[in-house]
């Protein structure tokens, strides 16, 4: 086992019996007679367990227990107290102690409440990898639509997924620029391996180079212990850089030179690793604009900028937007588990007309909150938000061409999610639109839908 333990405890007989039988179970243990020796001990080493005495010198139990938890360690802790102090120990529970055992101490009982906590970890330790490892799953099924616009993407989305070459994703905010960089990776010979998503400018400027590069322990006040990277932590895969805009200028120069020489240095160290990363950044501003104005290295612009792969925003794929919300109203409705068929006329017309500031995300957020209100079969204009009732009477009628050609346009986008609903099955969508299955056929053939 490589499970590591402090036993703490100011009796010598407790705390060396506690340590022999531990250690008889194959976990390496270390002492501590009081609490502050043992805090000192936890600021120069890691451990995975504390089992700790209440009552002590110097610094008690419950103290040592809020230091760990201001230290914020993945650090679990076992109380051990008299059962006249049990008032005491619960209120430790409450602080963040993880169990407790009461003296005089089983050994059985106390290998026991180990072993299941470390079984419990390891689990939860197993869960985050586990849904690591589905979220790098992503194909084509999630960038949804069929206008011409994205179809490009797709295109190049195939072409250069095989390569090693930096791509920078381009386009505005909500319209789905990590999904493209997860189907590059999912796509790609590193499928297995790393993806580590990065928001640049979540990440406080003080801290993002330690962050990406990782840093030595004491290399600045709180670095108690050796830190890896997220660069490092990608090793092998991909490192998804958004809002690549967001860099420090200052970084900008070390991680251009991490990008040429597929080294990094972490903070506090003067030793380099190699590092084999493919790099995919993003950006919802014009860069150009950005080096202009000091802001942005040119340098690292075109080391980046090998394949631009620009997205479009819903305002240039109009036609896509009734699969999207249809996309949307499937994975609503089966989160929630409502019968909801689909989304009627009006209301299909009205998120077409709609002008889209937040781009894609605007719109699963308005699905998701339309199928929450919804109380029927079908969505309608009264599900959705009040800014689209009036919509449909602000469009812009000098765009929309001849009456002919918007009936048809609209025929068109209606029929395609009601196949799309229906995943293609052409009786069921003749049902649904309530027409006989010739005249379906004959709407796909003039209409010019191959499905």
């Amino acid at each position: 086992m490589s499970e590591r333990i402090l036993v703490v405890d100011d009796e010598d007989i407790i705390r060396e019996s506690l340590s022999f039988v531990l250690k008889k179970e194959g976990y390496t243990v270390e002492e501590a007679e009081n609490g502050k020796v043992a805090y000192d001990k936890i600021l120069e080493e890691s451990f995975d367990l504390v089992i700790t005495d209440l009552e002590m010198p110097q610094m008690k139990g419950t103290q040592l227990i809020e230091e760990i938890q201001k230290l914020n360690i993945q650090t679990s802790v076992i109380i051990v107290t008299a059962f006249g102090s049990l008032d005491t120990a619960i209120n430790a529970l409450r602080n963040g102690a993880t169990d407790y055992i009461l003296k005089p101490v089983e050994f059985d009982e106390l290998l026991i409440k180990v072993k299941r906590l470390f079984e419990v970890k390891n689990l939860l330790l197993e869960n985050r990898i586990l849904k690591k490892e589905i979220q790098r799953n992503y194909d084509f099924s999630d960038i949804v639509g069929k206008s011409p616009s994205i179809r490009r993407v797709y295109d190049m989305i195939q072409t250069v997924a095989e390569t090693d070459s930096s791509v920078l994703i381009t386009g505005k905010s909500g319209t789905g620029k990590e999904l493209v960089a997860r189907s590059l990776h999912s796509k790609s010979k590193r499928q297995n391996k790393p993806f580590i998503a990065v928001n640049c400018g979540a990440i406080a400027e003080n801290l993002i180079e330690s962050e990406l590069f990782g840093h030595k322990k004491g290399a600045f006040t709180g670095a108690i212990s050796d830190k890896e990277g997220l660069i490092k932590a990608a090793d092998g895969g991909t490192l998804f850089l958004d809002e690549i805009s967001e860099l420090p200028l200052p970084l900008q120069v070390k991680f251009l030179r991490a990008l040429q020489e597929k080294e990094i240095t972490p903070v506090g160290s003067t030793v380099s690793s190699s590092v084999n990363v493919r790099i995919i950044a993003s950006t919802n501003r014009e860069l150009k604009d950005e080096i202009k104005t000091g802001k942005f290295r040119e340098d690292l612009y075109y080391r980046l900028n090998v394949i631009e792969i620009p997205l479009p925003s819903l305002k240039e794929r109009e036609e896509d937007i009734p699969l999207l919300a249809d996309h949307f109203l499937d994975k609503y409705r089966t989160e929630m588990n409502k019968n909801i068929k689909g989304i009627d006329g009006e209301a299909i017309r009205a998120l077409v007309s709609y002008e889209w500031k937040g781009e894609v995300r605007e719109l699963e957020n308005v699905i998701e909150r339309a199928v929450i209100f919804c109380k029927n079969e079908f969505i309608t204009l009264k599900d959705l938000p009040e800014a689209f009732s009036s919509t449909s009477s602000t469009v812009d009628f000098s765009k929309l061409g001849s009456l002919e050609e918007a009936i048809k346009r609209f025929e068109k986008e209606y029929i395609l999610k009601a196949l799309e609903s229906n995943k293609n099955d052409k009786e069921k969508t003749s049902e649904l639109l309530h027409v006989g299955l010739s005249t379906l056929y004959r709407k796909l053939k003039e209409l010019d839908i191959s499905h």
